[in-house]
């Protein structure tokens, strides 16, 4: 993905990122092929419009480059199937939603994150997510819907601050002291969705020394209001495994004490599953 510029809430409570064009202008001079990374800034553009639609004009000024070369990129990609015409502008295609169901029916953890959330006593009661952590986001890979569910909640596919989600804190919190401070160096200011949203890096700092001595994190309407979230990592496989976590979302009115220890007691047991699948 391209650096972003800033995070903010959107009316469905999703998280909108906007591209930066010099970010995109940089990959592409620096890209061994740069019609390629520009074909994917133009899906990543579309992914973070609030419409979901964008004219030929807006993309060529997102991506800093001529219309008579973005309207090629376009063509090749609608060629593809990837993107479709839609009113005066373009959308994502369908294609898409083929190539992301293939990537996560072949990640074996996700097939075993639904099973064992049927037959989890407490989790087969909530709303549970698996997510993976890329840079100072999660994106989030599946999702089970207990009953009742959560739904003023992230959907699949989508990607969260790190900062507003347990899931998120519980991942940066098994990284190195070195390395969160290069992902937020003292003074950086972080996204903020409600009152409760940690404000800057000195705060999420102070929480992840928290997240290590519970071993699992909590969040507290920071990302919405009314609702609660719990997070643990997943242990990961071997030295390139991907760094993935749990989360069970809830709804504050209804959350109890005794709640929080028999998710956490689950959301560890279903950890350990998926990073031990032998054990």
């Amino acid at each position: 993905m391209f650096p972003v510029q800033h995070a903010e809430h959107n009316d469905q409570g999703r998280i909108v990122t906007e591209l930066s064009v010099q970010g995109v202008a940089h990959a592409s001079a620096a890209s061994p092929a740069p019609a390629v990374t520009r074909a994917a800034a133009v899906l990543d553009v579309l992914a973070a419009s609030a419409t979901g639609v964008v004219s030929l004009s807006d993309l060529a000024r997102e991506l800093g480059i001529p219309k008579s070369s973005t309207s090629n990129l376009l063509l090749a990609l609608e060629e593809a199937h990837l993107i479709v015409r839609r009113g005066g502008g373009f959308a994502l295609g369908r294609k898409l939603v083929e190539l992301g169901a293939a990537y996560l029916s072949r990640l074996d953890e996700v097939q075993e994150f639904y099973r064992f959330c049927e037959s989890a006593p407490t989790l087969s009661k909530e709303t549970v997510r698996i997510a993976l952590l890329d840079g100072k986001d999660v994106i989030y890979l599946a999702r089970y819907e207990g009953h009742p569910a959560v739904r003023l909640t992230s959907n699949i596919g989508d990607r969260m601050p790190v900062s507003l989600c347990a899931v998120g804190k519980a991942l940066v919190a098994r990284l190195r002291d070195h390395d969160i401070d290069e992902l937020f160096p003292d003074g950086t200011d972080l996204p903020v969705m409600t009152p409760n949203s940690l404000r800057t890096a000195e705060e999420l700092k102070e929480q992840l020394k928290e997240v290590r001595r519970k071993g699992y994190a909590f969040e507290d309407e920071e990302s919405t209001l009314g609702v609660v979230s719990v997070g643990v990592t997943v242990p990961t496989r071997g030295v390139h495994g991907p760094s993935l976590g749990l989360s069970v979302t809830a709804l504050k009115a209804t959350f109890s004490s005794e709640q929080e220890a028999a998710i956490v007691g689950e959301l560890q047991e279903l950890a350990r599953t998926l990073g031990s699948p032998m054990g």
